[in-house]
């Protein structure tokens, strides 16, 4: 039975901005529909029935002034599993639309995430605090709103690893059991089994997404797509000083613009490929959101895609991500038309998006490569060594990391291939025409940096960087998938370890570093993966 509580639990200071100054759903049955001339339907987490917290975040924690003795006590369980609701929250479910794999899928919304409200912290910093696998809402669909433990673990230990590696996104406080089985067909082929339920406790500023403004513009609901504009800006981009003008309008887009390409440019540089970019899942404040089948490139392979779902278009495959990103901007440029009326002025506010990533990717790459300098012929050398890095199945993290390792002063073929072989899946399988060009680019490499204006220990300590030993890898979240669902939780823990200094040494954690085992080269979670949750 879900427990309302009197008071507020300790440390917590709720708002309820976005309930209170924007219409909601005026029907408050928790019942699957379409709603319109709304931006929320209120509705309550569902109440599990043996909650047991798997790990939370200290960092995340911190940032609500959250301590240690706080999320260790039995109500931060329950409120965060869903069981316990405050007099001072309004728990609510956001009404949105969006465009999946390329086509309008009309109204999508909160189908398994439940707002608990906002947070002010001590910083006078709004964070918005969400569950999702807490139960169903209006948005649901044929869904039952629940979330599985696979899933969860994934999201709440990315989330984290994200924030660490430098990256915009969203943040995770804590992954809890439910208690409770939940059934899915993982592989979408008529085999569904039980598996255990979870909730991950999610943080954001805000996770408001394209979509909240498409599905209104798709209504003709414009007064109210105004609205949610403005509240947007007022609330989330206080810089720009909201006055209800189109100027205003504009400068915001362009800001979201340039928020995403930073974003993006960020996943590029690391290796990471997010799986479902549909404009549902894109943040208007460039925040990295919903992590479904993503995966990190170890393969340097740009038309790879973590998602089954994917698997034959490849739209959301690592080189197409830049493109999608732009995609999913015009689709908001036409849903913010009917309030702006200027083509002109919006597409020159989109340009802000293709200006911001190719400055950032160029920066991204020469930081990468350790370049220091600029040369007319740096961008031919890149590409040389990425069309290299495809043909043999060369790990993208491995490679770069090694690669900082190369000294300027070594002059033997032999030797400065031998600096990055470790990044190679498959050495024995090299032939003679690969190990030749490779070498030749290795020569062409360090005769580069001799003009670089810095010696091998200040590159390689700005190479190291940007360039992390350590990443996610899906084989080692279905290790410690495994692990949790015997009962051990140990392996989430070190991973939040780690994943806290993924640029640093750690020689501790160097199991961590190494190739992707050939085990689980096609083990279901290891590689590609479903949106099955």
């Amino acid at each position: 039975m879900q427990t309302t509580f009197p008071l507020t639990p300790p440390n917590l200071r709720f708002q309820n901005r976005f309930v209170e100054t924007l219409p909601g759903d005026s029907d408050l049955r928790n019942s699957r529909r379409q709603v319109t001339q709304a931006c929320y339907s209120l509705v309550k987490p569902t109440p599990v029935s043996s909650p047991a917290l798997v790990a939370y975040s200290p960092e995340a924690a911190a940032e609500l002034g959250l301590t240690e003795d706080d999320c260790r006590a039995p109500w931060f369980t329950e409120l965060f599993s869903g069981n316990l609701v405050t007099s001072t929250m309004k728990p609510y479910a956001m009404c949105y639309g969006g465009h999946q794999f390329g086509s309008w899928a009309g109204q999508l919304g909160d189908g398994r995430a439940i707002n608990l409200g906002e947070i002010i912290n001590g910083n006078n910093r709004r964070w918005t605090l969400q569950l999702k696998g807490a139960g169903p809402t209006p948005y649901s669909r044929s869904a039952d709103g629940l979330a599985v433990l696979r899933s969860s673990l994934r999201e709440f230990l990315c989330s984290e690893a994200m924030h660490h590696l430098g990256i915009p996104t969203t943040r995770a406080l804590s992954l809890i059991l439910t208690g409770e089985q939940v059934v899915r067909d993982m592989f979408y082929d008529g085999h569904p089994k039980n598996e255990p339920g979870a909730v991950v406790c999610r943080t954001s500023p805000s996770f408001i997404r394209f979509g909240n403004f498409e599905i209104l513009a798709a209504r003709r609901e414009y007064d109210l797509l105004e609205q949610l504009v403005g509240y947007t800006i007022k609330t989330d981009f206080p810089d720009l000083n909201f006055a209800p003008t189109v100027d205003t309008y504009l400068a915001w887009f362009a800001e979201v613009c340039k928020r995403t390409a930073l974003m993006i440019a960020h996943w590029m540089r690391v290796g990471f490929v997010h799986g479902v970019m549909n404009s549902d899942n894109m943040s208007v404040l460039g925040l990295t959101i919903d992590y479904g089948p993503y995966g990190w490139l170890e393969g340097y392979e740009p038309t790879w895609t973590p998602n089954t779902t994917d698997a034959h278009g490849r739209r959301y495959c690592y080189g197409n991500q830049p493109y999608m990103a732009q995609w999913n901007l015009v689709q908001l440029a036409n849903a913010l038309f009917p309030i702006v009326k200027d083509e002109q002025a919006l597409q020159e506010a989109l340009d802000q998006y293709r200006l911001t990533f190719q400055q950032q990717w160029q920066r991204a790459l020469r930081d990468k490569f350790g370049f220091k300098t600029t040369e007319k012929d740096d961008d031919k050398l890149i590409s040389s060594a990425l069309d290299l890095l495809t043909r043999t199945e060369t790990d993208m993290t491995i490679f770069f990391r090694q690669l900082a390792s190369l000294s300027i002063r070594e002059t033997s073929g032999e030797a400065l291939f031998a600096a990055i072989s470790e990044a190679h899946y498959q050495p024995d399988e090299l032939d003679d025409e690969y190990v030749r060009d490779m070498r030749n680019w290795l020569h062409l490499y360090r005769l580069r940096l001799l003009r670089n204006e810095s010696e091998d220990a200040e590159r390689r300590a700005a190479m190291n960087r940007v360039n992390p030993k350590y990443v996610f890898r899906n084989y080692l979240a279905q290790l410690a998938i495994d692990k949790v669902e015997a009962g051990d939780f140990s392996m989430v823990e070190e991973l939040l370890e780690l994943f806290r200094h993924p640029y640093d040494e750690q020689p501790e954690f160097s199991r961590y570093a190494v190739k992707r085992p050939e085990w689980a080269r096609n083990r279901p979670g290891c590689s590609m993966l479903s949106c099955s949750s």
